[in-house]
């Protein structure tokens, strides 16, 4: 087990590594992890309102400037 010291003493690039390394690891076992039961329900509401016609969506350069706009 890694040592939250050695995590910190870490560069950024190290970590970022470390954690494209561990998702991978992860998405090889899919069938070990869950997901928790209100993500189901997120993802219910998502689906009802889109049906009812109430969702808005965005355009890909729509959500861009807003990324944009929240980043500064």
């Amino acid at each position: 087990m890694i040592e939250p010291s050695q995590i910190s003493s870490m560069t950024v690039a190290e970590r970022l590594q470390a954690m494209e390394q561990l998702w991978d690891a992860l998405c090889r076992e899919p069938e070990k992890m869950s997901s928790p039961a209100w993500h189901a329900e997120v993802l219910a509401d998502r689906k009802a309102r889109a049906e009812r016609g109430e969702a808005k969506f965005l355009t890909l350069e729509q959500l861009r400037a807003r990324l944009r706009v929240s980043a500064t």
